[in-house]
């Protein structure tokens, strides 16, 4: 439906753009629309290779093994029957510690762990555990750390200071993160 919706909108704003006599303007609409995502990706490419050497620094240096030993106690208190399965937990902390510091392509296979090792410890295997959705919760409102992605995509658009943003991005993805677990906790003693 909602391809209908959209084709619906350019067709009618180009037959607009035409009868009024401003084809051209619609031409170089066009053509800006389409070289633009093209040089914003070049631009990106770069502070993303450089962002991800240096999370790749802090997992090889051991800073993420050192993160995840500081969220164990508090993630087997959240976590109720995952916390206290050393490979569901394991997985969990190293999804988030991931996240945490940016490494979005190393977080998904531990977050794919974390799940299928939650799924085996879930009594009714076609629901999902309060478990499996808290670390849903917790993982799209992960903790950023040093949002990597969102640093390169100012710095690739001409930002004069592209790193202003870990202060709010801290406090913004906090916030999230523990209304996030907040209400996952009030709703599981209903659902």
């Amino acid at each position: 439906m909602i391809n209908y919706i959209w084709f619906f909108i350019l067709f009618v704003g180009i037959l607009i753009g035409i009868v009024t006599g401003r084809g051209a303007d619609i031409t170089k609409a066009i053509v800006d629309g389409a070289d633009y995502p093209v040089k914003m990706i070049l631009g990106m490419a770069g502070m993303l290779c450089m962002w991800c050497g240096v999370m790749n620094i802090g997992e090889k240096s051991g800073l993420t093994e050192k993160l995840a030993n500081i969220m164990k106690p508090l993630l087997k208190i959240l976590y109720k029957s995952a916390g206290k399965d050393e490979k569901a937990l394991g997985a969990i902390v190293m999804n988030l510690t991931a996240n945490m510091l940016g490494l979005s392509n190393a977080a998904t296979p531990f977050g794919i762990k974390a799940m299928e090792e939650m799924q085996r410890l879930n009594p009714k295997k076609d629901t999902a555990s309060n478990d499996m959705s808290l670390f849903l919760v917790m993982n799209a409102a992960c903790i950023q750390l040093i949002p990597s992605t969102v640093i390169s995509i100012r710095a690739s658009a001409g930002s004069k200071n592209p790193g202003m943003i870990i202060i709010p991005a801290i406090a913004a993805t906090s916030l999230a993160a523990i209304v996030g677990i907040i209400s996952c906790k009030i709703l599981e003693k209903y659902f």
